[in-house]
């Protein structure tokens, strides 16, 4: 071990919360053999449609490698493995990161169909919401007279391929609350006692009065005024209730009536065995509403002071990454790991890095600049590829690209699938282009590979190219999709960045990338 830092890590369950989707097996199984997945070529994979719903339950048995991988990372992690040399101490907090469906996709196919067209005009609700952001901030600032203040959205008022975590929350002993993971919100928040109008969750609500720990955030603070409002568009209100002293109360509303209410406080914050925060500033919801998928609320990993990225930056130094899995059915995980320890991944390809963006108009997001795009090899060519910041987003579902960029890598993308014989079908909801795979074991998928400044290459990985609508595989579409306008803000989502290990590290202000089977069980 290299003698360096005193690296503590620890593990807690994190699941993949909201609406589960249908998605395309990838990695062909041979008989008898392990799992592997089938590449032609380098730009090129075939991929297996034997198995439409519930293949990741069947793959359970079939990947003994990757139980034994997250038992001995398990037992790794719930201890203290100490690196001497080095004054500073820094810590990794790994955390097991699993699909955990609410609700069963139908198998009826109506149904089914409902079920896929509520999911994609949810994510469609969410994509317009970042757009809407990015224009009412700008107006916001350069109108310095102006009272209106527009808050932050966030991509866990809709049901849509969201993560989440379970964090002890208090003393005495600590809640254990399941809150959804989100790069595009900065504040923290759950459901509290006495909560005067409350949104069912699956944990009991956070109690204050059972923590002493707890205290809510005094007006003069300056989390109640510049902090909370660079985390939310919005500053802090005071109040006195019942002869109590002067509070600091958060107000979150957000476009579709959504909304979380309540007390900014401070409290103790859990992340898994000895791994604690003393004084967390947090948003402590007395009254909400949404679509949050029964979660206690929200851990917003953003890169304003409020966030829990700058909060813990001391222990963590400011980094985080995750590997999202490919598929949303069984006990297949992947990780989300608090700092910058590489130790924790078990990345296939070197981590290639490009410059972390930062937008004063929209200060929590991640941006990157995409110069350049290939689909199954093949460069193609648009008057949008590198024109503008494009935002990684942990909260949108389907990639979204502009005008002319979708427009080359859809004709590319159709030319070569159509190439190979597979015949067309009816578009879906904001997918439109999609196919008829029924017949087929394995389909040939050109992938799309994504060239960031700095030259870093961005493989989207097959379960990323392709998403299942029908079971049978009679309508099968391309998963990415065309913004409006060509001055819009390009979107990727987390349907493109399965099987990828993303990293961000705010401090050396750089975004990185590379290939990780985050499948494992």
């Amino acid at each position: 071990m290299r003698a360096a830092t005193m690296a503590a890590a620890h593990r807690l369950l994190l699941g993949c919360g909201g609406l589960g989707l249908a998605l395309l097996a990838v990695a062909a199984i041979a008989a008898g053999a392990g799992p592997a997945a089938a590449v032609v070529g380098k730009k090129t994979a075939v991929v297996s449609l034997r198995e439409l719903d519930g293949w990741g339950a069947a793959r359970q048995q079939d990947r003994p490698s990757g139980r034994r991988y997250a038992d001995a990372k398990r037992a790794e992690m719930l201890g203290e493995r100490k690196k001497a040399g080095a004054a500073r101490q820094t810590a990794t907090t790994v955390l097991e990161l699993k699909h955990h469906s609410l609700a069963a996709i139908p198998d009826d196919p109506a149904s089914r169909n409902a079920y896929l067209r509520r999911l994609l005009a949810a994510d469609e609700a969410r994509a317009n919401a970042l757009q809407l952001q990015k224009n009412t901030r700008a107006s916001t600032q350069s109108s310095a007279g102006s009272s209106a203040e527009i808050p932050l959205t966030s991509g866990i008022r809709y049901q849509t391929l969201n993560y989440v975590t379970t964090i002890g929350l208090g003393s005495g002993p600590a809640a254990n609350l399941t809150v959804i993971v989100d790069t595009g919100s900065d504040l923290t928040w759950v459901q509290c006692k006495p909560c005067s109008s409350c949104y069912a969750q699956r944990d009991p609500l956070f109690d204050p009065a059972g923590s002493a720990t707890y205290a809510a955030v005094r007006c003069n603070a300056s989390a109640c005024a510049a902090s909370l409002k660079a985390a939310t568009g919005v500053p802090g209100s005071c109040a006195t209730t019942a002869g109590a002293a002067e509070k600091c109360y958060y107000a979150l509303g957000y476009g579709d009536g959504s909304f979380s209410r309540g007390v900014l406080a401070t409290d103790t914050l859990a992340l898994g065995g000895a791994a604690r925060l003393d004084g967390f500033v947090f948003g402590c919801g007395l009254s909400n509403r949404g679509l949050f998928g029964g979660a206690a609320g929200l851990m917003g990993l953003g890169r304003t002071e409020l966030s829990l990225v700058s909060q813990t930056s001391s222990r963590y130094g400011g980094a985080f990454s995750y590997c999202l899995p490919a598929t949303a059915a069984g006990d297949t995980a992947g990780s989300l790991s608090l700092g910058g320890d590489a130790s924790s991944y078990r990345n296939k390809t070197a981590i290639a890095y490009t410059r972390m963006i930062a937008d004063p108009a929209q200060p929590p997001f991640y941006f990157l600049n995409i110069t350049g795009a290939a689909v199954g090899g093949k460069a193609v060519t648009a008057s949008g590829l590198g024109a503008g910041n494009v935002l990684i987003d942990s909260g949108t579902v389907i990639t979204r690209l502009t005008p002319s960029v979708y427009g080359a890598v859809r004709a590319e993308f159709a030319r070569q699938f159509g190439g190979y014989g597979y015949r067309e079908a009816a578009g879906f909801s904001i997918l439109d282009t999609c196919y008829d795979l029924s017949g087929h074991d394995e389909v040939k998928v050109p992938l799309l590979t994504l060239t960031m400044e700095g030259g870093a290459e961005v493989e989207v990985d097959a379960a990323g190219m392709l998403f299942v609508v029908r079971k049978d595989g009679s309508q099968v579409c391309l998963a990415m999709a065309g913004l409006p306008y060509e001055d819009q803000t390009p979107i990727v989502g987390n349907y493109q960045q399965k099987n990828k290990r993303v990293v961000y590290d705010t401090v050396g202000a750089r975004i990185g990338f590379a290939d990780e089977d985050c499948s494992f069980v």
